[in-house]
């Protein structure tokens, strides 16, 4: 009985990151503005994803994860697979620091979090000058990692009370290291 609830919520959490990243991919798509904005939006779906892994990296398999920024890379125009990979990179190096407990409180978190988005940014940037690929200005894109990181602690406050996605206590795991 208990093992049914488990993968059901697991289930139902995997559907809700999906249904919330194609949310998120429609309106990236949006013409809402026709003219050039002087500032870049925030990645709120990088937001969300680091946010998922760190509250439950049991909610977001990494085939969830790579087929929604697949997604997102094919729709939005960017090289396929490269910032696919580097948020994969990114959310399984949380996910391993983790440890599947709740440990870590959220103001090193966030710093945590900032660093990984700061180096994927930076990452992305690099391989995208390397290969004279066209991605803008640099200023630009230090302003979106910088504009992600604080729009972080939202996007947690929405996962924590809209969603009441809460971390894992250590008491919620057994001994081998798996959730209940």
């Amino acid at each position: 009985m208990m093992v049914a609830s488990v993968a059901s919520q697991r289930l139902v959490y995997r559907v809700v990151f999906g249904l919330l990243g194609a949310v998120l991919i429609f309106l990236y798509l949006l013409p809402l503005d026709t003219t050039p904005g002087r500032f870049p939006g925030p990645d709120l779906l990088l937001c969300l994803a680091f946010a998922w892994v760190q509250r439950r990296p049991d909610f977001l398999p990494p085939f969830l994860l790579v087929g929604v920024f697949l997604m997102a890379d094919m729709l939005l125009m960017r090289p396929p697979g490269l910032w696919t990979a580097l948020v994969l990179l990114g959310a399984e190096f949380l996910r391993s620091r983790h440890g599947g407990t709740g440990e870590l409180p959220f103001p090193a978190e966030w710093a945590f979090t900032a660093m990984v988005i700061a180096a994927i940014s930076l990452v992305y940037m690099l391989v995208l000058s390397l290969f004279a690929v066209d991605h803008g200005q640099p200023v630009m894109a230090l302003m979106r990692a910088a504009l992600t990181i604080a729009f972080y602690p939202l996007v947690v406050l929405f996962c924590h009370h809209g969603l009441t996605l809460r971390r894992l206590s250590p008491g919620d795991v057994d001994p081998h290291g798996v959730p209940r």
